[in-house]
């Protein structure tokens, strides 16, 4: 059996040894792991309701992991202040280009040719059926009674506005609805609802 000096010497290593191992170990543990990367994105402050225009008050930049971020996030108040929203967003949502009427929106929904055209259907009671992405044919009286034709069809429903005076066609109240269309198509819609009442079916 080892004894006398050698034995503590070995004894002391031992415990020297130990020690450092355990420093490490803690020293590990005490490291800070790499924060994830962050991005600034624009998020909703309380609940919005579509067609409602965007309000500065109503928005704020948070700081969000990049991992997490949607595509077509926008990060900073002007992008979307004074724009009108397609669809409801939820408080602490963050706005997306597609979020918000726009010409990223038109493309999206109806090529990239698309135009956005408003018209205010012949039955307000309709729009409550409609939701952004509803297609739609949009319809117009015919030449003779009765009749009806359709102006155009496949239309991709962009938003729903809210009840207001004035717009286009005869009638000058009631929702909006926003359709995109191909330039030329919605051309013609834009000029048949001067002409007269519009009606939309569901697909």
């Amino acid at each position: 059996m080892l004894r006398g000096p050698d034995w503590a010497r070995t004894a002391l290593i031992r415990r020297i040894a130990a020690g450092l191992l355990t420093l490490a170990a803690v020293a590990l543990l005490l490291v800070p792991e790499d924060a994830p990367a962050e991005t600034s994105v624009l998020v909703a402050v309380r609940d919005l309701a579509p067609g409602s225009t965007v309000a500065a008050a109503d928005l704020a930049v948070r700081r969000w992991p990049t991992a997490q971020v949607p595509a077509g996030a926008l990060h900073a108040v002007p992008d979307a202040d004074g724009r009108v929203l397609a669809g409801a967003v939820r408080a602490g949502e963050a706005l997306t280009d597609l979020r918000l009427i726009g010409p990223q929106l038109v493309v999206r929904a109806g090529g990239p040719d698309a135009a956005a055209v408003p018209l205010r259907p012949a039955d307000p009671a309709v729009a409550a059926l409609l939701a952004p992405g509803t297609v739609v044919d949009v319809v117009a009286p015919g030449d003779g009674a009765g009749g009806a034709r359709v102006v155009a069809g496949r239309a991709t429903v962009l938003s729903v506005l809210a009840t207001a005076p004035g717009g286009p066609g005869r009638g000058t109240e009631g929702p909006l609805v926003l359709v995109a269309l191909p330039q030329d198509v919605a051309t013609e819609v834009a000029a048949a609802s001067l002409a007269g009442e519009l009606a939309v079916t569901l697909r």
